[in-house]
């Protein structure tokens, strides 16, 4: 793709960006007033745009494969992170999921308002055994109220092609709980690398996995094997620009 053309697709979709954030400030203020779960429901349509605006500037295009419950009961979602694109998509495919980010995210000037409102796992990613702490008790609460708790295992963006150590609060709070837990595969850092500006033009494969259930079996145990269908989805999964995406 000519470097200059893509540049100019990538600024017109930031552009987008912001002004469908700012036209949506409006529903953001009601949302805050609201009840979950219509909180929630509120602030799916501005990721619906954000995914939808990303296509028609930049040609991203998605295909699901798997299929993912929406039967009320929640669970732990065990998912690889490579891209900006997957904490877009996952509150349009999942009912008001809780996103563990870092606490950084939630100062961002109107970005972190919207994050609020969808009250995610916020930790310090320094604080150690306190930040375990408060993902095992505010993803409990998550869970009782029938949500998804979308977890990044390796708790940062990979390049594509590497592998990060699998951290196991995840799974930890999967089986504390007696929580299911849904693991997810993508090939999202082809088409939108991390740090990059530019972006591919492709369609993302994003591969449900089966659930696994967790009941009485060790974290340990479950953290392993979500690592192991999720590393073997992505030695499968195409990616045209591989050279260009590290």
């Amino acid at each position: 793709m000519n470097t200059a053309f893509g540049f100019l697709r990538a600024a017109l979709f930031n552009l987008g960006l912001w002004l469908i954030l700012i036209a949506y400030l409006p529903i953001i203020a009601i949302a805050a007033l609201t009840p979950a779960p219509l909180r929630y429901r509120l602030m799916r349509p501005w990721n619906w745009m954000a995914v939808h605006w990303l296509r028609i500037t930049c040609g991203i295009r998605w295909k699901i494969e798997g299929e993912i419950p929406h039967d009320g009961l929640g669970g732990v979602v065990l998912a690889k992170h490579q891209s900006t694109w997957e904490t877009f998509i996952f509150p349009v495919l999942f009912d008001g999921p809780a996103f563990v980010l870092k606490r950084e995210l939630m100062r961002l000037p109107i970005f972190g308002w919207g994050l609020a409102i969808n009250q995610p796992i916020a930790i310090d990613r320094s604080a150690g055994r306190d930040a375990l702490r408060q993902l095992l008790e505010q993803g409990s609460e998550r869970l009782k109220q029938g949500r998804w708790v979308i977890i990044f295992p390796e708790g940062t963006r990979m390049a594509v092609g590497e592998r990060g150590k699998y951290k196991p609060g995840g799974a930890l709070l999967a089986t504390q709980n007696g929580a299911r837990v849904l693991p997810i595969a993508h090939n999202a850092g082809c088409a939108w690398p991390r740090g990059a500006f530019v972006k591919t033009p492709m369609t993302i494969t994003l591969r449900i996995g089966p659930i696994i259930e967790t009941q009485g079996r060790k974290a340990s145990e479950v953290n392993a094997e979500v690592e192991a269908w999720i590393e073997a989805q992505m030695a499968s999964l195409p990616c045209p620009n591989k050279a260009e995406s590290k």
